[in-house]
């Protein structure tokens, strides 16, 4: 959930870690510490110690710079953008805003500068993960289907919550983990630089999350979710290019198969679930129940499964499709913009998992 270029996975995969004891992932300190990690950890400390209000203030400027200084990432944002609003505006479904960016250049810009300003909050609520606890998110987050959440997160049985590229992460987490009553387990991939993969996984811990390697995360999320526990993935783009197409806002899209081949493999319900920011540095969240796929075959049933959680998607993103900084990146083989490599995902943890969608 969390890094600027995200590395190739490993040709070949990579060998199974230890099993994590219950309660705490496994993080063995790194050997080798680059300057870029020490930089990085050492400004997150500082960041999580600042009051909010000027740093948000702060990433906003940044976002209207970064959006000025990185017109390829734009215009994809901008071609993907403008294909969700005439989805919404289509089917009577989104915000004003949305409706009148489907026909209004302006308003389609005003969105497009919006989502940088959004992504750059992102990375700075992550920083900030080691500042943030299970009060400050009941405090500040409002749940807007209190009945799902209740079913999801307070039942006690295991659950696959799948998310996007989309509004804040790091606090629902908290309150999830929470919830749960239990660890939730993610993928992420290998960075190269050990100090800065420490960190990664010393900070998701701090907040309730387990991190697996991403090459070796459909059997260790199988066994968590099997021992009753729960698992968390970031599912709205295909990094691995073994997704599975189906519908997305009338047009077909690669979405990951790791989601549905849990699902069908365990049969652990799947819920979507997204949280916006509001305003006075509020959030809003939303957890959907995914409906199971009817009877048919293995492939029949990840096909109908990956299918409802676009549409779930869709849903979620109806309420603030300036918050979708998964935007960035192409989502649409026929809307790509340029020839950039898609393996800049914006995100380490809580990716699709590798697949095998037979």
């Amino acid at each position: 959930m969390t890094g600027a270029t995200a590395p190739e996975p490993t040709p070949g995969g990579v060998a199974s870690p230890p099993e994590p004891t219950p309660g705490r992932v496994a993080s063995p300190a790194p050997t080798r510490i680059g300057l870029r990690a020490r930089l990085l950890v050492a400004a997150a400390t500082v960041l999580a110690r600042l009051p909010e209000a000027p740093l948000v203030a702060g990433a906003d400027a940044i976002g209207e710079l970064w959006y000025r200084l990185a017109p390829p990432r734009a215009a994809q944002a901008r071609a993907n953008l403008g294909r969700v609003c005439t989805g919404l505006a289509a089917t009577g479904r989104g915000t004003e805003l949305a409706h009148r960016a489907a026909t209004d250049p302006a308003a389609l810009e005003r969105m497009v500068r919006a989502s940088f300003r959004h992504a750059v909050r992102y990375y700075l609520e992550v920083a900030r993960t080691g500042g943030y606890d299970i009060e400050t998110a009941l405090a500040r987050i409002d749940v807007e289907t209190p009945g799902e959440v209740r079913e999801a997160l307070e039942s006690g049985r295991s659950v696959i919550i799948v998310g996007m590229h989309f509004g804040a992460i790091e606090l629902p987490v908290v309150e999830v983990s929470h919830l749960v009553g239990h660890r939730v387990t993610a993928p992420m991939e290998t960075v190269a630089d050990p100090g800065l993969q420490h960190w990664f996984i010393e900070s998701r811990s701090r907040v309730g999350v387990n991190i697996v390697p991403i090459a070796d995360a459909r059997r260790a999320l199988l066994r968590r979710l099997r021992h009753g526990e729960s698992v968390g993935m970031v599912a709205d783009r295909d990094i691995t290019g073994s997704g599975i197409p189906v519908p997305f806002f009338g047009h077909r899209a690669p979405m990951p198969a790791g989601p549905a081949l849990l699902a069908i493999e365990t049969g652990v319900p799947v819920y979507a679930g997204a949280a916006r920011r509001t305003k006075g540095r509020r959030y809003r969240g939303r957890l959907v129940l995914v409906p199971a796929p009817g009877p048919g075959s293995r492939r029949e049933r990840m096909v109908a499964l990956t299918a409802a959680i676009a549409q779930a998607f869709e849903s979620l993103l109806a309420d603030a499709p300036e918050q979708w900084w998964g935007a960035f990146h192409p989502i649409w083989p026929d809307l790509v913009v340029g020839a950039k490599d898609d393996r800049d995902t914006g995100d380490r943890a809580g990716a699709g998992v590798a697949e095998d969608p037979s």
